[in-house]
């Protein structure tokens, strides 16, 4: 299969990941289903896009005809038969459990056509393992987006062990035409990507935890020394401190390297629900600066 012979894509989990990629897809002219648990998920998902595109509008970047055309091209629902069942490709953006990715798509290995390419947005959890729930392991690929995806410009590809030529090259054709820019990486816990990161945040945590420094105070230097748009604390209340702190588990599980060993201070926050920015996350208690009682500007 090349990517001229795509016309319908299923996306699964529509949360504020998962609904950029809709909103990406359904703008190239795609035919783009979404499957999410709840009607009601379902209903605030497709408010959610709407707004985006809404904002985009206003702002000149998109005409209103645009946006009625991206629309029309999606459609959400709750049977994962009905929203992959057609598909081409399937881009995966349900949450970071193995367990539960792994049962998702032995169930569409079933249900989708033949022909049909696998693409997960993992963060974490490595491609190959994924890719043995299916019987179709050539056709499975790690496509792993930043948040927000319908902006962000990097796109982390993944090969499995057995990934297929003709595989790699449709997901990079398909980045390439959302206007990214598709870097591979290999496979293995956390990629390049996440595990750069959640190494590092874990080394500024213990640093939080030692005293060295205040939670603001890290976050300027690390904004004004290292030139970073956004200070590591605060990204990491952005990502979600359960997030972070359950790829540490796994990549520590994974290699075994203790620098991968959550936090003390990060295992408490999230034990006492501080699992990040209330405004990102919620039902959150909040992230490191409503713990340590430092004011958000």
């Amino acid at each position: 299969m090349k990517l001229e012979d795509v016309k319908n894509i299923c996306v699964l989990g529509c949360g504020i990941m998962g609904s950029g990629i809709v909103q990406l897809c359904a703008g190239l002219g795609y035919n783009t289903t979404f499957c999410e648990i709840s009607d009601e998920i379902v209903k605030r998902s497709m408010e959610r896009i709407k707004g985006s595109l809404s904002r985009a509008v206003e702002k000149g970047k998109m005409t209103q005809e645009q946006l009625d055309k991206t629309i029309a091209k999606i459609k959400g629902t709750t049977d994962l038969k009905e929203a992959a069942g057609n598909a081409d490709i399937v881009i995966e953006a349900i949450p970071e459990n193995l367990e539960l990715k792994k049962n998702t798509w032995k169930q569409l290995d079933e249900i989708c056509p033949k022909h049909a390419i696998f693409a997960s947005n993992t963060s974490s959890l490595m491609i190959t393992d994924q890719a043995s729930a299916t019987k179709r392991p050539e056709k499975f690929i790690g496509m792993h987006f930043f948040n927000p995806a319908h902006v962000m410009k990097l796109v982390e590809i993944i090969r499995g062990a057995v990934t297929s030529d003709e595989t790699y090259k449709v997901i990079y054709d398909l980045s390439i035409k959302m206007g990214k820019v598709p870097v591979e990486a290999k496979d293995g816990p956390g990629f390049f990507t996440t595990r750069f990161i959640c190494y590092t945040v874990a080394e500024i945590i213990r640093l939080l935890e030692l005293g060295i420094a205040g939670v603001k105070e890290i976050d300027t230097m690390v904004r004004l020394g290292f030139g970073w748009p956004m200070g590591p604390l605060v990204l990491a209340d952005f990502v979600g401190l359960d997030t972070i702190y359950h790829v540490l588990e796994y990549c520590y599980s994974e290699t075994g390297n203790p620098s991968y060993k959550p936090p003390m201070l990060l295992r408490k926050m999230v034990i006492a629900g501080f699992l990040g920015d209330p405004r990102q996350k919620p039902g959150s208690r909040g992230g490191f600066y409503e713990y340590f009682g430092v004011p958000r500007e």
